[in-house]
């Protein structure tokens, strides 16, 4: 079996909500000399995507979601003690992730946490359904710090609230003190520069590049 076909076959252990599936394609990828990184970004990466597009055509639910999350944990079990490993041992900053207000899909918050992790950042993870005002109090808590906010919406009325987040930090003064990213299936290039936001990635393994860049 090709890479390729391998990393096809782990995506879609993700997508049917496959837990032991996920955990034993994943040794399978490691074992055939597929990096941790590919298996994240060309694999996992590309399963959770499908998942986001099924749950916003109504073909997946909620349920789905929650196992898809969980096929993924065992898969990251495996892979995020390889990637730490493999880490910078660089502090680059402290990276406030989340996941928006209205919005309980963590698939993707959880994957890019990872990668800024282990490319220096100090994690800072507020969870799910968060509002704006425990991520301005975060914000302050880390006054001093270099400071990036990492958001991801799933859904397109999640997504809204990105725009009221970047409004609510200019309005406490704090938006020069603080990069801020977005993330998730529906946000693009053109609406995080239309909210003033900073940057967008297409992947987890493109936020940590992308975050990067942004701190220096």
């Amino acid at each position: 079996m090709s890479d390729r076909e391998i990393l096809n076959k782990l995506s879609d252990r993700l997508v049917n909500q496959d837990i032991e599936g996920c955990k034993t394609t994943t040794l399978e990828a490691l074992d055939a000399g597929i990096s941790a990184f590919d298996a994240i970004n060309e694999g996992l990466s590309v399963g959770m995507k499908i998942v986001g597009d099924k749950y916003e055509l109504g073909e997946l639910y909620l349920p789905h979601i929650m196992m898809s999350a969980k096929a993924m944990d065992a898969a990251m079990e495996i892979l995020t003690p390889i990637l730490e490993k493999e880490g910078t041992g660089e502090n680059i900053g402290t990276a406030i992730t989340f996941v928006q207000e209205g919005d309980i899909h963590e698939i993707g918050h959880r994957l890019v946490s990872i990668m800024l992790g282990v490319n220096g950042f100090n994690i800072v993870d507020l969870g799910v359904d968060v509002s704006n005002k425990t991520i301005i109090e975060e914000i302050n808590k880390h006054n001093g710090d270099k400071i990036l906010l990492a958001g991801s919406a799933l859904m397109t009325t999640s997504m809204q609230g990105q725009k009221d987040t970047v409004t609510a930090i200019e309005e406490q003064g704090l938006r020069d003190s603080v990069k801020i990213m977005f993330g998730g299936a529906p946000v693009s290039e053109k609406w995080v520069k239309d909210i003033r936001a900073d940057a967008t990635a297409k992947n987890a393994a493109d936020a940590a590049r992308v975050a990067v860049e942004l701190m220096k």
